[in-house]
């Protein structure tokens, strides 16, 4: 789970740097980072849109699943929490009010399910980036970083991963990032076919080794 970092706005300063970027004025204003008007991807079945409020505790069911995937990936290397829906709708809540956040969900028309869906199952995906300042430790300038990306087991091979990282990578660009980095675990080899597609090249390697008392 990341840290809630609370980070200045910096929508309003455009033409000034700013932890490294050249700032622009966000093409989306908060106003409408509450509403339905950021569809960047509308079919007669799927549409990618904006998260609000509402969307928070599907979303973070969802951020759960991910947690967990993770988790049986490698115990040993990836974090293991008994709630992570919990944790992440708070956190998520926290990132909503942030013009540094672009969090999308990917959202099932009404009815296409039929008649059994269940509140907040039309939320199938959903995407979470942010604009990072640089960092001395990792050797890398202020850029994007897309965090979290997931979509459903039931509406997988749709395209949806597709577009919600390509309207991640949109936002964050518009708003200043001038590239978009992520982490994919090695044993994802979906995720990085996506990924390599969507024009990401490998530029790190993490290694992991277990503390050993003896030593």
């Amino acid at each position: 789970m990341p840290k809630n970092r609370r980070s200045p706005r910096c929508s309003a300063l455009r033409g000034r740097t700013f932890d490294g970027y050249r700032a622009t004025r966000s093409p989306y204003p908060t106003f409408l980072r509450e509403s339905s008007i950021l569809a960047a991807v509308s079919d007669d079945t799927f549409t990618v849109r904006a998260m609000i409020a509402a969307d928070l505790p599907a979303a973070a069911r969802l951020a759960g699943k991910l947690v967990r995937m993770h988790y049986e990936l490698d115990p040993l290397r990836f974090l293991h929490l008994p709630n992570p829906e919990a944790g992440y709708a708070r956190y998520f809540a926290g990132e909503l009010k942030s013009d540094r956040v672009v969090l999308l969900v990917a959202e099932r028309t009404s009815g296409a399910s039929g008649n059994d869906e269940q509140p907040g199952d039309a939320i199938v995906g959903y995407a979470y980036g942010r604009l990072e300042p640089r960092s001395y430790n990792e050797l890398r300038d202020a850029c994007g970083a897309l965090h979290d990306v997931l979509v459903d087991e039931s509406a997988r091979g749709r395209g949806l991963g597709e577009q919600l990282v390509t309207e991640v990578v949109r936002q964050l660009t518009e708003r200043g990032a001038p590239r978009v980095i992520l982490l994919t675990a090695v044993q994802n080899e979906a995720a990085q076919h996506l990924f390599k597609k969507l024009g990401f090249r490998t530029t790190m390697l993490e290694m992991t080794r277990e503390g050993d008392p003896s030593l």
